[in-house]
């Protein structure tokens, strides 16, 4: 590490020159961030991220880390969209791993799943790169992550009454909208005890995860 930072002082490497436990737990207390840039938990999310230092969550499409003709055990473009959100919820970003068989190419499985989490970006794609973690805490209905001024909020589980209640005290009022929706229409936002109740826009629903953005001066509700 020392060699390769002498020759090039601004690279990024993570952890695993050296034998580090926390690539399969959670416990942040074991990671030496000398010993790397950022620590890499392998094939799960961590539950709650890992707060305090840069982190990605390293998983196969399947069971193998390289091409295994037996292994047809794939993840869903819905689980590989919904474990993007869950990870930049958390802080962390995603390595996903595609193993190519001898030539070299891309077996269809893969390019099928990975042009679904490409048209889902397209779309959605503001709601996750460059964004933070979820600052106002858990909400049952999906995840959200965080831009200065905005909460993009991922709805996995969409509501029969079309409402959602996201936990903040708007000091100023609340502005909201679906993300995608070209004319911007404006959502209905009403303040609550329990914090902003966004009625999501019918017809609007994403089979992985929809998303609205929210518009809320304030804080986090206790």
């Amino acid at each position: 590490m020392a060699l390769v930072r002498r020759h090039q002082p601004r690279i990024i490497m993570n952890n695993r020159l050296y034998f580090s436990p926390n690539v399969e737990g959670d416990n942040l207390g074991i990671f030496d961030v000398s010993k790397g840039d950022f620590t890499t938990p392998e094939q799960h999310i961590p539950a709650t991220g890992m707060g305090g230092v840069d982190w990605e969550a390293c998983m196969t499409l399947n069971g193998t880390w390289g091409y295994s003709e037996h292994d047809l055990n794939w993840k869903s473009a819905e689980t590989l969209i919904r474990n993007t959100v869950d990870i930049a919820s958390k802080g962390g970003n995603y390595l996903i791993n595609a193993g190519p068989v001898a030539d070299g190419t891309i077996p269809e499985a893969i390019q099928v799943r990975f042009r679904e989490l490409g048209a889902w970006m397209r779309t959605y794609g503001e709601s996750i790169c460059r964004t933070t973690a979820n600052p106002v805490g858990a909400v049952s209905w999906g995840r959200i992550t965080a831009k200065p001024g905005k909460l993009y909020l991922h709805v996995f589980d969409w509501p029969k009454d079309n409402k959602i209640t996201v936990p903040v005290k708007s000091a100023g009022g609340a502005k909201a909208w679906m993300l995608g929706d070209a004319k911007r229409q404006l959502l209905s936002c009403e303040t609550t005890a329990d914090g902003v109740v966004v009625t999501l826009k019918p017809g609007s629903q994403n089979p992985y995860a929809s998303v609205a953005v929210l518009e809320a001066r304030g804080t986090a509700v206790k």
